[in-house]
């Protein structure tokens, strides 16, 4: 039987093991998903070695960027964003012994555009990306390759992230908001249990010409989205983005 399943620390917020465990049993797919729950990366090709049924595993955080150093191969956009969220696992047996590769992809790119660009209108030409951690960096490449000018939002004083111009939370203003429709919130702020925070934004400035997508999906309705549908946005969580990306790790597990 083969094992898929997910490393990071911690593991508790994850959905990844229910999606797949429904996936594998309404498609009869014979293969197990489970969580591997790993505060540091020192053995982890140790344990793919000594587990032959493991064919693929996703990446949470704090890995996405570390993992990096200990891969074989990236794909074009893993290499360009800077961090993994799904690594393939090759094994090729010859007289010598069993030699492991390990590829790793980025299937966020995949998942938040799918998932975006059917709410997209021609007015959102300009995206407010908030925060810079590891998700933010796939977002900008995402808009970079929907030729969405994109401005970056950051507690502390920066002159770019990701190739793109950082601003800080106290520069937000009515202006900002009037010229960026697009906000996407990629900080954890609203995320359950913790759910009476949001992003220090001037939410009386957004109308509904704005597009308010956030990443958190539990709650379904952060603090962000409730401020935003407030004011007349459409908005939209990061569920969807995230069984579609789960869907692109099942293809990259199983390409050539």
């Amino acid at each position: 039987m083969k094992r898929f399943g997910l490393i990071g620390f911690p593991l508790g917020h994850s959905f990844s093991a229910g999606y797949f465990a429904e996936k594998f049993s309404r498609e009869h797919i014979d293969a197990t998903y489970e969580n591997f729950p790993m505060s540091s990366l020192d053995g982890l090709r140790s344990m793919i070695a000594h587990s032959p049924d493991i064919c693929g595993l996703n990446v949470t955080i704090p890995h996405k960027q570390k993992v990096m150093a200990l891969l074989d191969e990236l794909s074009e956009d893993a290499q360009a964003i800077g961090a993994v969220n799904v690594i393939a696992v090759r094994r090729r047996t010859s007289a010598s012994g069993t030699e492991v590769r390990l590829k790793g992809y980025n299937s966020d790119v995949i998942g938040f555009a799918d998932s975006l660009s059917p709410l997209l209108r021609p007015c959102h030409r300009k995206a407010l990306v908030l925060g810079t951690g590891g998700a933010s960096c796939a977002v900008i490449s995402t808009l970079r390759k929907m030729d969405i000018e994109t401005l970056c939002v950051s507690r502390r004083q920066q002159a770019s992230y990701c190739g793109v111009p950082v601003i800080t939370y106290s520069d937000v203003n009515a202006d900002v908001l009037a010229s960026h429709l697009l906000i996407v919130n990629c900080t954890p702020l609203g995320m359950s249990p913790k759910t009476d925070q949001a992003p220090d934004i001037p939410y009386g400035s957004i109308t509904a010409r704005h597009l308010a997508y956030d990443l958190v999906y539990n709650p379904a309705e952060t603090l962000f989205l409730k401020k935003a549908a407030a004011q007349g946005a459409t908005v939209k969580n990061g569920l969807e983005m995230l069984h579609r990306q789960a869907e692109a790790s099942w293809r990259f597990w199983h390409a050539d």
